[in-house]
């Protein structure tokens, strides 16, 4: 059964600063104090500004998406959340723990029990089979070996490689590999897996089947996680929510359908503008309320029209209307009818225009 995400924070990053360079302490001074663009950091200290003021939360059973485009600060930010980097300034909190508080020791502790991490070079060890692959992280924690293939055959037996335990690497197609990569991160049983780009390589067919056995997977075993991607339609896809990153600035954080209804600046809207909003956008999105819909139908019998539930996608609202020779879908939450879609409503969907711009635009 799918977990569901909760309201328990696993990672909580507060204000978080990363800057490259020499004199990164006297930039971040000048930040501070006189609130110095990225811009005037690199020409006035040389120095580069990979992650600006980031804040998010990430919860329990959630899969967090991070996206933007090349040099936009995104795996620099994953790498903070591991403290494979360390922040500038500011804070990130793992299970409450602040990560640069921990010693050498904590901090390997955290890692090993706690965040397993998946990169886009799986880096297999070309000389070790697939199930010493698989349980290599159990052994560097020391594992016993016949406990530790155990573990590591039950992950490879949940990422499809239950046959291929005791072939090489250089066997395996790049889908193959990066599920070794998976089952390796999860045989030491995490909270919290990182990914940094771990399908871009792949064929889009093979990527596609990828992104759906990861979201499947990370559900079944109630993890958490962070994925970080350059192409939205992965993030659509895979997350339950989306940060949109410039600049190593986070300009938005939301559900995919929040992103393409509401973007917050035009960047945001020039980059959602080609998403299909057909199993994007939800029924309760589009529906406008009962009382307007009968203002503008008076005598209407809201009784006789199809129905459907507030989780009801454009492509499905678009049958039922097809379906019917009315001209509205009736929204129904716990057996009450909490809105209507209308055509103008469904087309202004399909458009990805806000209810609040369809009553003004009316």
């Amino acid at each position: 059964m799918a977990s569901i995400h909760t309201n328990e924070v696993l990672i909580d990053c507060q204000s978080v600063w990363k800057i490259f360079g020499d004199k990164a302490p006297a930039a971040m001074e000048a930040v501070a104090k006189r609130g110095l663009s990225k811009k005037q950091i690199l020409q006035q200290y040389n120095c580069v500004v990979g992650v600006s003021d980031a804040s998010l939360q990430v919860h329990r059973g959630e899969i967090f998406c991070i996206m933007g485009l090349s040099g936009s600060g995104k795996s620099t930010l994953i790498r903070l959340l591991n403290r494979l980097i360390a922040p500038s300034f500011g804070k990130v909190l793992v299970k409450g723990r602040d990560l640069s508080a921990l010693d050498a020791t904590e901090l390997r502790q955290m890692r090993a029990q706690n965040i397993g991490m998946v990169f886009q070079s799986v880096a297999l060890l070309p000389h070790r089979t697939v199930l010493e692959n698989a349980a290599f992280g159990l052994e560097v924690q020391g594992i016993a070996k016949a406990e530790r293939n155990r573990t590591a055959q039950a992950a490879l037996e949940k990422v499809g490689l239950g046959d291929w335990l005791n072939r090489y690497p250089a066997e395996l197609s790049g889908g193959m590999q990066q599920r070794v990569g998976l089952a390796r991160a999860i045989a030491s049983d995490p909270e919290i897996i990182l990914m940094d780009e771990p399908f871009s390589a792949l064929d889009p067919l093979i990527r596609r089947q990828l992104q759906d056995e990861f979201r499947q997977l990370t559900k079944e075993l109630g993890k958490s996680a962070v994925f970080i991607t350059h192409d939205l339609d992965e993030a659509i896809r895979i997350g339950d929510r989306i940060a949109i990153m410039k600049d190593g600035v986070i300009i938005q954080v939301g559900t995919a359908e929040d992103i393409v209804l509401n973007p917050a600046d035009q960047y945001v809207a020039d980059f959602v503008a080609g998403i299909s909003r057909l199993h994007l956008i939800k029924a309760h999105s589009v529906m406008v309320p009962v009382a307007d819909y009968q203002r503008q139908h008076p005598g209407s019998d809201i009784g006789t029209l199809a129905r459907t539930s507030p989780e009801a996608d454009i492509d499905e609202l678009i049958g039922l209307a097809m379906q019917s020779d009315r001209d509205a879908v009736a929204v129904l939450d716990s057996g009450t009818v909490v809105g209507i879609v209308t055509a103008r409503s469904l087309l202004a969907g399909v458009k990805g225009t806000p209810i609040g711009e369809q009553a003004a635009a009316a």
